[in-house]
């Protein structure tokens, strides 16, 4: 075989395997795409726009793209903030503005959108920069709360604004139906448990600090402990109470408590 055949054969062989491997890795996209469409519950039309949500700013230099998902995540930020505004209003009109507006900071917050984003893995489906890959980006918060948006703006440009509220009423109106409730009838223990749960973090220790008093008299002092913080302490005639007690300090402390 001549030098210019062997070339030849080379370039063919070259262009076959980059064919094969482009064909593959789309079959890959696609599969991948199928799970996530069936977690989300939606299909998108405009993969394009999908594509886009999923695109961190640091890979627009390493992978020729032009346009990331924060024009995406701030049409995201809005629709979501509506929609769940929406869902407060109608189903709990007893609520008024104050307790309204902390519920809602709750359950929009940076803490409980990435941690919606990692139920449903979306960290996998990132277009992230080889820097941002290295250092974790598909796990880190703020890119995962971030992408969460961008993938609600771009089901509300794709499919409109109802494929978005049964997302959000399937993921998140559980969560506001104990969160709201609990704070209406003043169950500050899982008031508190779904405030850190939202935040990803984990739940609060009650532990007895001291008893006092004849024992058909005894009065408990407890703390409320999130990591090493000691978050509230209260006094009560039984530990329930003074759980009660303490659990509601640390609502108090952390500025949920309004028109109390």
């Amino acid at each position: 075989m001549t030098r210019s055949a062997r070339s030849m054969f080379n370039k063919i062989a070259i262009t076959l395997r980059t064919l094969f491997k482009w064909r593959m890795d789309k079959r890959r996209e696609s599969v991948e795409l199928d799970s996530l469409y069936r977690t989300i519950g939606y299909r998108f039309e405009n993969r394009d726009l999908l594509e886009q949500a999923m695109t961190h700013r640091s890979s627009l230099l390493y992978r020729g793209r032009w346009m990331s998902n924060e024009r995406l995540e701030f049409l995201g930020d809005s629709v979501l903030g509506f929609l769940v505004t929406d869902e407060l209003y109608k189903k709990f009109p007893e609520g008024n503005e104050g307790d309204l507006t902390k519920a809602k900071s709750i359950l929009v917050s940076r803490e409980a959108l990435a941690q919606q984003a990692r139920k449903i893995d979306l960290g996998q489906y990132l277009i992230l920069g080889r820097g941002e890959e290295r250092s974790g980006g598909r796990t880190r918060r703020s890119i995962l709360s971030n992408a969460y948006e961008a993938l609600i703006g771009a089901m509300y440009l794709d499919g409109g604004v109802d494929v978005v509220r049964r997302l959000i009423r399937r993921d998140l109106c559980q969560k506001l139906d104990r969160l709201v409730a609990n704070r209406f009838h003043h169950n500050y223990k899982s008031w508190l448990l779904e405030f850190m749960q939202a935040r990803g973090e984990k739940s609060p220790i009650y532990r007895v600090m001291e008893e006092t008093g004849p024992d058909h008299n005894k009065q408990f002092t407890v703390q409320v402990i999130a990591g090493k913080e000691v978050m509230g302490q209260g006094t009560g005639l039984s530990k329930k109470r003074a759980e009660k007690a303490a659990a509601r300090e640390a609502i108090k402390k952390l500025g949920l408590l309004v028109n109390e």
